[in-house]
């Protein structure tokens, strides 16, 4: 794993901002995270921006029918597109800088903000750009086929998807070397989903296929430069994003900071190898709390949440110098003066914690 020790405490965003103003969002985005800016996902000013939708332009077997969407492998202009599909896929694989990686992009259309967020790489050259794809596990349990079974149980559906969130991920870090050579992509792969795996909801599916799914998109984002990283909100069992190769994993800890000592045993050959935990500290998922806290109780929880391990034995240096901070989910939902806050929160938590550390 990549040691990147200028990660030790910085802040980084989670996707999504309540923004309806482009210029708004991005200027949040210049003020509290020029180390590691990020593109916002902004649904309130476009739809297409939905975590779901925004990933699926160009996926072979993806169709509209009268509002319904549905994925479909029998149809004639499935396969060719899917034979298309599949020799762009190892052409790109080869080589990141084919042109065929064009057609997979994120267009305009699907994010306002990437084309202003590249300006700001450009600019800035930070060490460290952030992008995100929405998780495997996550889209093929919301897509269906015209019989509305989830795409999970369909091999070639649940093939299709990674590599589409592949390819997406790859044109993302080729844009960011593009704006500039020098600074090192981090890919998050959204996955709230994950922490339903294991529930009657998905029986059949074994953690082993969910991890062969990242895993895959995690080596095509290592192999290319770039870091990956895991976001999710609810209880997830950390073994599989470890053992699927991420560069970090970013949890909900101000709601389940505990949850993640169970793993003791994988975290400390993690951390050991330059893992990283980005700790989800500042709350977005409750208004109220938000509104509320202050930056001495973010302080003291996130020692506590440090307290949780080194009282497994987990050495703290080595917490703390594997240590990010951000919120612990994203500012869609919140008001814009809320998403304000939320975001400066994350910003001062990170400087009080350098300072002190």
């Amino acid at each position: 794993m990549n040691s990147n020790s200028e990660l030790k405490l910085e802040c980084m965003a989670i996707g999504s901002l309540p923004h309806e103003n482009l210029e708004d969002a991005m200027a949040l985005v210049r003020e509290c995270f020029t180390k590691v800016p990020f593109w916002p996902q902004l649904v309130k000013l476009n739809k297409n921006e939905d975590m779901i939708v925004q990933f699926l332009e160009k996926m072979p077997s993806f169709f509209h029918d009268n509002d319904k969407c549905y994925l479909e492998t029998e149809s004639d202009r499935f396969f060719e597109d899917v034979e298309q599909f599949f020799i762009d896929y190892e052409e790109i694989i080869l080589d990141i800088h084919s042109k065929s990686l064009d057609r997979y992009a994120v267009s305009k259309n699907n994010s306002y903000a990437f084309p202003s967020f590249l300006k700001i790489v450009k600019e800035l050259k930070p060490k460290f750009a952030k992008g995100q794809i929405v998780g495997p596990f996550t889209l093929a349990t919301t897509l269906v086929d015209k019989y509305g079974k989830c795409a999970i149980y369909d091999e070639t559906l649940r093939e299709i998807i990674v590599k589409t969130l592949t390819l997406k991920a790859l044109w993302q870090i080729n844009q960011i070397k593009t704006a500039n050579i020098s600074t090192i992509p981090v890919i998050f792969i959204d996955e709230p989903s994950i922490s339903q795996l294991g529930t009657s909801a998905f029986v059949g599916i074994s953690s082993d296929v969910v991890m062969q799914l990242l895993k895959d998109i995690c080596d095509a984002i290592k192999n290319n430069g770039a870091l990956a990283a895991i976001h999710c909100c609810g209880k997830c069992d950390w073994r599989l994003p470890i053992d699927a190769g991420v560069n970090i994993i970013n949890l909900d800890a101000y709601d389940f900071a505990q949850s993640l000592s169970i793993y003791v045993d994988d975290l400390v050959p993690y951390l050991e190898n330059g893992g990283k935990i980005a700790w989800g500290l500042v709350p977005t998922l409750n208004p109220e709390i938000l509104e509320n806290i202050n930056l001495d109780e973010l302080i003291l929880l996130f020692e506590k949440a440090v307290k949780y391990l080194t009282n497994k034995g987990i050495d703290e240096k080595l917490i703390i110098d594997n240590s990010i901070i951000t919120p612990s989910c994203g500012a869609g939902a919140l008001t814009v003066s809320l998403a304000k806050r939320a975001m400066m929160l994350t910003r001062d938590l990170s400087e009080s914690l350098k300072e002190r550390y």
